[in-house]
This record gives structure tokens, C-alpha cells and sequence, in this order.
């Protein structure tokens, strides 16, 4: 009889013995690397079965109960659950890639590639002064640990073309963003996306959106939104975002997709169908969600938008004129109010040195702390920091939240940044959905509360994910895909991660693969990138 501690030792992530030598078996091999007896499950939501994977040249190469042939590394997965690297599918770490390369957050929860550009904002706008190709060469310059697609922002793109400002954009101006997300897809942007919550994004037409999102169209690429709103006028925001898809011939992609405030919380089943009934006439609609009941955006998200009109010193003008300051105040404590007070606010970073007793603080017992009324409080925060304030807002409810990543056009997001226990960006108090996002689901949703089975979970970060952003050969364990491949024991893994101490890897990730080579192996990272930057239709 096998003892658990025999069985454990032998569901290591570790190098079969092997009888021939080193010189003999380089002369002899059959693949690169072979994977050996883990259950895998595809990514096509299909049931798991045990199997050896051989891997040359970084694709997969090899499938079967039992692969024959030898390998020049080979690697015991018996116990463990192997699936395809995971897609990230709204991501904010690529930024945090030219900060730190290693992408620790990304790599030991089991994502292999990130889709940045989201939220309305990239690094790269279409611009002949910040072209996507330049952007994709710098990538491939950093050797990531993960790869890297990106959309085109095009609240990046508005600010380019035509500032901060609230006014439409002229026929000229328009012209030439929509030339500036040709020339990004054309470069290899996997798709565009909005951030109509944030300035200037927020200050964008529906006819405006639908002219930029119409080059999506020939090239079968998704729209992807943070809605305008999330809360009292959800719904609206919905009928918005299909409309514009609709109008530019497009697939849409609602981002991070939630039911805000608890007036809001049964508002889910109209949302549904209204999704539904956009897809049944013949759309391509879907959403994603990171499995949270807190969001984490800029402090001035509180603040309503049309006093941020022209940026950051007019906003702050506004908060010095007595004839707009009561107003600012009123809808802003109107929007406390929906999250249900000050202490379901806590701030995540400040620049101000001064105010770094602020971060992983909740604003109502720090306000107290000080004998300061929250609301002005929170502006001398902004003011100190010139109105580069992170927070997290809780507002969410667990039963809409399993509706949401169960439902059958629902995938996984972390919406996260890229962070790292040590080095530059070990910084702030983080929401913990860049760390554990994808180890929480596999933990709580299906091993805990099983939400979902460990099948449509795999799917959900795997395989669709990577349909919509169109990456043909990534997101599935089939022969002729790139060699993005992951193993986890199903018992232990688990995000660790909290709001309180972010800075926690998750636990129970034993093997990632990226382009066939190891990132990571028993919490041992490679010491060399595995990525590389994914142009969609480009090479």
C-alpha cells in the first residue's frame, strides 16, 4: 500500500530517474520535455484525463496515455492537475513589467499571458510619437516572464488626439484617432478598449465610439468596456456598450462585470437578459469578472466626472470655487452613501510621502484618527498628491458574484497590477486580485463552494479567454500549441492574498511553462524571461 507521504513525495513536481546517461539519452530523445501522468484538462471545458504531454521546439508536440519515446527533461505531474497557462484577460501588469520583468504576481498564480491596454489606457496609441510596434519591440527588449497582447486604449488615444477637455471630438480630430487604431491593429493591438468612467475616456459619444470600434470589425476583434456606469444606471451602460458594438459590427467584451451598491445587487437577472437577448439576435457578447467583492480604481472616481473636466488643476479649481464646491460635495457623498460609508473606502497608494500612513487604511477610522470630516480629508489627499490616489471601494455581493463566473459567457480577470513580495513593485497596500485571483477561484469557487467544476473553470481562464483576443494557438493543451502549460495540486491551491496583507503569493502552483520553458517549478523561478510580446495577425 502506497502511504500518503509516499504519494506526496512521488506528486512532486520533479526530474523522472532515468537509466540512460546524460549524453546518451541528448542523442536519443524524442521531445524536449515530457510531462508525465497528469490528469489534464484541455481547456475546452472537456473532463480531465491522465496523460503524458511531450513538448520540442516550445509547442506541444505529443499527446497520449503514454508517450513512448524519451525526452531530454522529463517530469513527474502524477497527482497534480495540468491545464494550459492561463489568459489574463483584462490585465493592468504590463505596465509593471518595465518596473520588474519577472512578473512574480502573473507567473505564480498560473497566468502565462496578460492582454493589457485595458481600461481605456495602454502605453501605445497609434500615434506616429507612441506606435504599437515600438511598444511590442520594447517588450520583446524586457525578455518577460510572461507574454503580452495588448489592446488599443482609446481613452489613450482621445487624450492624444484631442485632451482632457469635455467637448466633442471635430470630423479632423475624429479622423485621426480612427487612423491611430487602424495603424495599432495593424501593428498587432489585439483589440480596443474604453475606460467610460475616466477622464477624458468618459467624455466620448456613442457616435464617436462606434467610428473607432469599426476597424475591430474586418479583423473579428472585440470591443472590450468599463461601462460608464456600474451602479444607479447600470442598465443604461449595458444598452450603451451593445449599442456601440452593434453600430461598429463588432464582438463586445463587458469588463469586470458587477452589480454596485446594494440598491443595485438585484439588478443581475435584467443584465442577463439583456446580454442574452443582444446574443440571440446575433452578437458576440461576454464579460469577465475577478472574484472579489471589492473594486479598486483612482480616489477621484468618487468624484463626479464633469468635475474633472480638463485634468487635474481644473479639478481642483472647482473644490476652491464656492459656486460648484457644495455641488462636487453633494454627489460625492452621494456616491459614499451608495457604497455604504467612508469605511468601505480604503486607500492603496498615495505619492505624497507625508500621507503613507493613508496606505491599506479605510478613510472613515482614518479621518477619525485625525478629528478630520472624511470628505475633506480625502481632498487634502488628492491635493497632496496632486490626484494620484489608488483605493479600493467595497460594494459587492457574493451570490451575484458566483452567478457572475458561473455563467456560461462569464471568464476569469484579475484586473490587477503586477506586484512582486520583494524589489520595485513591492509598493502600497494593492487590491489582492493581482496576486490571487486565479488560485482564488480554483480554491473557494471550485474546490470550497464548487461554483463552478475544475472543467469550466479551466475553461473559463484558458481556452475562451484566448478566443477572444484571438490567439489561435494559446489557451488549450492540443498538438501544435505553444507550450503554455501549468500544473497545481486541486487540494492546496489557494490565494493568500488579503486586503490587509497583499503581499502573499498563492500556494499550491507546482509547474508553469511559457513557450516550453520553465517559469516556475516548486516555487523556484527561472531565472531568465519565458515571454515574449503576442502581435495579433503580425509574423
Amino acid at each position: 500500500m502506497t502511504t500518503r507521504r509516499e504519494f506526496l513525495s512521488r506528486s512532486s513536481v520533479s526530474l523522472l530517474s532515468l537509466a540512460a546517461g546524460p549524453a546518451l539519452l541528448a542523442t536519443r530523445a524524442d521531445h524536449d520535455m515530457i510531462l508525465r501522468g497528469g490528469t489534464v484538462f484541455d481547456g475546452t471545458g472537456a473532463s480531465g484525463r491522465v496523460l503524458d504531454v511531450g513538448i520540442t521546439n516550445g509547442r506541444i508536440a505529443e499527446i497520449s496515455a503514454r508517450i513512448a519515446g524519451r525526452g531530454r527533461e522529463e517530469i513527474d505531474l502524477r497527482g497534480l492537475i495540468v491545464a494550459p497557462g492561463f489568459v489574463d484577460l483584462h490585465s493592468h501588469a504590463d505596465s509593471a513589467l518595465f518596473d520588474d520583468a519577472r512578473a512574480e504576481s502573473v507567473i505564480r498564480q498560473g497566468i502565462t499571458t496578460i492582454v493589457g491596454g485595458a481600461d481605456g489606457s495602454s502605453r501605445a496609441t497609434g500615434t506616429p510619437a507612441r506606435p504599437f510596434k515600438e511598444y511590442f519591440d520594447s517588450i520583446d527588449r524586457l525578455n518577460p516572464a510572461c507574454n503580452v497582447a495588448s489592446n488599443v486604449g482609446l481613452g489613450s488615444v482621445r487624450g492624444a488626439v484631442v485632451g482632457n477637455d469635455d467637448r466633442p471630438a471635430t470630423a479632423s480630430e475624429l479622423s485621426t484617432m480612427r487612423l491611430c487604431v487602424e495603424r495599432a491593429l495593424t501593428d498587432g493591438a489585439c483589440g480596443a478598449s474604453t475606460g467610460l468612467e475616466y477622464t477624458p475616456g468618459a467624455f466620448a459619444s456613442r457616435d464617436e465610439l462606434i467610428a473607432l470600434c469599426t476597424p475591430l470589425s474586418a479583423r473579428g476583434l472585440v470591443y472590450s468596456t468599463h461601462m460608464r456606469n456600474e451602479d444607479d444606471r447600470l442598465l443604461q451602460a449595458i444598452d450603451e456598450s451593445i449599442d456601440v458594438a452593434k453600430g461598429a459590427g463588432c464582438g463586445l467584451q463587458i469588463s469586470h462585470l458587477k452589480t454596485q451598491g446594494p440598491r443595485n445587487w438585484g439588478v443581475l437577472d435584467t443584465v442577463f437578459a439583456r446580454i442574452e437577448t443582444a446574443r440571440s439576435g446575433g452578437m458576440d457578447v461576454a464579460f469577465d469578472r475577478y472574484p472579489y467583492l471589492a473594486y479598486a480604481t483612482g480616489l477621484t472616481s468618487l468624484f463626479p466626472v464633469w468635475s474633472r473636466d480638463g485634468g487635474t488643476e481644473a479639478f481642483f479649481r472647482r473644490l476652491d470655487d464656492a459656486a460648484v464646491a457644495p455641488r462636487i460635495r453633494e454627489e460625492t457623498l452621494a456616491k459614499i452613501a451608495l457604497l455604504g460609508g467612508w469605511d468601505n473606502v480604503q486607500i492603496t497608494a498615495v505619492r505624497a510621502v507625508e500621507d503613507r500612513d493613508a496606505e491599506g487604511a479605510r478613510l472613515g477610522a482614518y479621518a477619525a484618527r485625525s478629528n478630520t470630516d472624511a470628505y475633506e480629508r480625502t481632498v487634502q489627499l488628492l491635493r497632496r498628491s496632486e490626484g494620484n490616489v489608488s483605493m479600493i471601494g467595497f460594494a459587492m455581493s457574493e451570490t451575484n458574484l458566483e452567478r457572475i463566473l458561473a455563467h456560461p459567457f462569464g471568464m476569469v480577470c484579475t484586473d490587477g497590477g503586477g506586484f512582486a513580495i520583494d524589489g520595485p513593485t513591492r509598493r502600497g497596500s494593492p487590491h489582492p486580485r493581482g496576486i490571487g485571483s486565479f488560485a482564488r477561484v480554483l480554491g473557494r469557487y471550485v474546490r470550497e463552494r464548487k461554483t463552478l467544476t475544475m472543467a469550466a473553470a479551466i475553461h473559463k481562464m484558458s481556452a475562451l479567454p484566448a478566443s477572444r483576443v484571438r490567439l489561435a494557438d494559446r489557451g488549450r493543451i492540443a498538438v501544435g500549441q505553444w507550450a503554455d502549460v501549468i500544473a497545481f495540486d486541486a487540494a492546496t491551491i489557494a490565494d493568500v492574498a488579503t486586503f490587509e496583507a497583499p503581499f502573499q503569493y498563492p500556494t499550491g502552483m507546482r509547474l508553469v511553462l511559457v513557450n516550453g520553458s520553465v517559469a516556475l517549478r516548486d516555487g523556484s523561478r527561472s531565472a531568465t524571461g519565458t515571454g515574449r510580446a503576442l502581435r495579433h495577425g503580425v509574423g
